[in-house]
């Protein structure tokens, strides 16, 4: 079973029908997801249930078993990588750094979709680059070489890269992984703020309080095929989260907003 609660209508970024197998495991099974403009989504889900392989799926990394998702209506098999790169950025749950670099250079990576072949980077790459790191709050850690930091800083450093590619839908797995109580307030402020701002934002989550107070609609995963979808005020409940983690949860609530906790 599968249900969608209240979907939007006019879709920036669609799947339709998608299946999800792995290991001969189905995780997902004809899930039908919408997301408009102005929009930021979260999956949650248990260790397993395929939130990242779902994520990953709809950035066109990996083939589906069957269904099809569109970005602005176009097929994702109709696009070309570069097309691809230039309307939808992805942050994985780890960065890798094969090579020395400074700070600056890392997140001057997102821009690279932007650029012609042999193309520098002009004036205006750079103060994007830097705003972003500005906005992460690493305006002054430019010159400083990655290996230097910290997890978190690290972690920072690749937020600002992909919000630097400037695209219209933002794919993030578990943006808030490394990241301490308030850089993690700080980055969901952010990418609310890019939703605002008319992104498109997609993101896995394990806080359903987090997903609660910044998104606006949620993608329950069950691990089984089924999944639910709507706003997060009629799918982040504590019975249907109680479900999803196997495990009593129960919902506080104050004037200005509500978490969850596990008994």
């Amino acid at each position: 079973m599968a249900a969608m609660i209240n979907a939007p209508v006019a879709a920036s970024l669609s799947a339709s029908r998608l299946t999800i197998e792995i290991a001969d495991r189905r995780l997902v099974h004809d899930l039908d997801l919408e997301l408009a403009p102005a929009t930021l989504a979260c999956i949650l889900g248990r260790n397993g249930s395929g939130k990242t392989l779902t994520l990953t799926t709809i950035a066109g990394l990996r083939p589906v078993t069957s269904g099809e998702i569109r970005l602005r209506g176009k097929p994702f098999t109709a696009m070309t990588r570069r097309e691809l790169a230039l309307r939808r950025a992805l942050l994985t749950q780890t960065s890798e750094d094969p090579f020395p670099s400074t700070v600056l250079e890392a997140v001057l990576v997102g821009r690279h979709p932007h650029l012609g072949l042999w193309q520098w980077e002009s004036a205006t790459d750079l103060e994007i680059a830097r705003r972003r790191l500005a906005e992460v709050g690493l305006a002054d850690f430019e010159d400083r070489d990655l290996d230097t930091l910290s997890g978190g800083e690290r972690r920072r450093v690749a937020i600002a890269a992909v919000l630097a590619q400037s695209a219209d839908v933002l794919l993030l797995d578990e943006p808030t992984n490394h990241l301490d109580p308030h850089h993690q307030l700080d980055a969901m402020a952010l990418f609310r703020a890019c939703a605002d701002a008319g992104s498109t934002v997609l993101m896995t989550l394990h806080d359903p309080g987090l997903a609660a107070r910044h998104a606006d609609t949620a993608l329950l995963l069950f691990g089984t095929g089924e999944w639910l979808y709507g706003s997060v005020e009629e799918v982040l409940t504590a019975p249907h989260l109680s479900r999803l983690y196997g495990t009593q949860v129960r919902e506080l609530r104050w004037d200005t907003g509500r978490t969850f906790v596990y008994a």
